[in-house]
């Protein structure tokens, strides 16, 4: 199989198999990856052979990622087990901290487990995001208010994620929680300062993290572009904070996104500003429109960067998931959660 590197968009397709445009699209140069949705799952045996086409497509192979964080954002359902909201777990480190951080690992080795065991290669999470109180599109997905327990419980739940072989993401830097605006449907601002901001952006600072998911939300008081388009907050990122994993683009398609122009002109500006892979979700004119005009140069830097995030251990079986305490405990610990949320 011919190596083609591994270009910077991340788009999604249509149904639960590929057709033959979605094969020639994911076999684009320009494309580095793909996410699915809860309109591409029906149940495992279809997911297994779905992940299997994709792989087969392309060397290196194309990352498979998905929303898998638990609560109201899990795509696949059916055959998985049903994780809790994050705030559920933030509840639980009140109650008592060092149960909380077993819960998490436990149940992040389950989140991880069960989406490799499939084919699915990474989940963007965890949502690092402080709870304010005031987003409702953050709301239950966020961890704690206090970003020390955020950053203590989201570290336990990627140890969780590391031992099933799956990398994390963290998300949305450098914080979406204080802003009430929905950036899928609005163009959220956020009008604190540097030093109000700290906090949100201290888990950034605890973790380490192999990707990291900047906020289609401005900070006007210190820049006035939005971080996903702003040279300045991933300079941020990556000189202050030191940070050299792969910065993904929230999706472009998203109203928080229009700010940039059409989506040419924000795959541009986001690839500019230093995003290594741009997600086109949710509009398939928008890819096609994208693959066909779009000619900013490919960088092997930002290729090599994308490769890590491809699992390097092999993926779990079904039998080795029923006899392993790692798993059996996580999946108990996720049913106590929701069944008290």
């Amino acid at each position: 199989m011919k190596r083609i590197p591994l270009g910077p968009l991340m788009i999604d397709i249509a149904g639960t198999e590929l057709s033959e445009l979605d094969r020639e699209r994911l076999c684009h140069p320009a494309v580095g990856g793909i996410i699915l949705f809860a309109r591409n799952y029906a149940c495992p045996a279809q997911l297994d052979r779905l992940c299997a086409d994709i792989h087969a497509l392309r060397s290196p192979r194309l990352p498979i990622g998905i929303d898998h964080e638990g609560g109201r954002v899990q795509r696949c359902r059916e055959g998985f087990t049903r994780l809790p909201a994050m705030r559920s777990l933030g509840e639980a480190w009140d109650r008592d901290p060092g149960q909380a951080r077993e819960m998490a690992r436990a149940i992040g080795y389950v989140l991880a487990a069960e989406l490799r065991l499939h084919g699915v290669d990474l989940s963007f999470t965890p949502v690092l995001d402080l709870d304010w109180g005031r987003s409702t599109v953050v709301g239950t997905r966020a961890f704690h208010r206090d970003p020390e327990i955020v950053a203590a419980l989201a570290g336990e739940l990627i140890a969780g994620l590391r031992q099933a072989g799956m990398i994390a993401c963290g998300k949305h830097f450098p914080g979406h929680g204080w802003v009430e605006a929905d950036s899928h449907v609005a163009i959220p601002v956020d009008e604190r300062t540097m030093d109000a901001l700290a906090p949100d952006m201290l888990p950034y600072r605890r973790l380490t993290l192999d990707a990291v998911m900047p906020a289609h939300v401005s900070f006007p008081k210190i820049e006035q572009k939005s971080a996903g388009f702003s040279n300045y907050w991933i300079d941020l990122l990556r000189n202050d904070i030191k940070f050299d994993g792969v910065v993904f683009s929230d999706d472009l398609s998203m109203e928080g996104a229009s700010v940039a122009g059409d989506i040419v002109a924000r795959a541009t500006a986001a690839y500019r500003a230093g995003c290594d892979m741009l997600l086109v979700c949710n509009s398939p004119d928008s890819v096609g429109d994208l693959l066909a005009r779009w000619q900013e140069p490919l960088d092997p830097v930002r290729s090599a960067r994308i490769e890590r995030l491809l699992p390097t251990v092999p993926a779990p079986t079904m039998e080795g998931l029923r006899g392993d305490p790692r798993y059996l405990a996580g999946v108990a610990f996720a049913q106590e959660l929701t069944a008290s949320a």
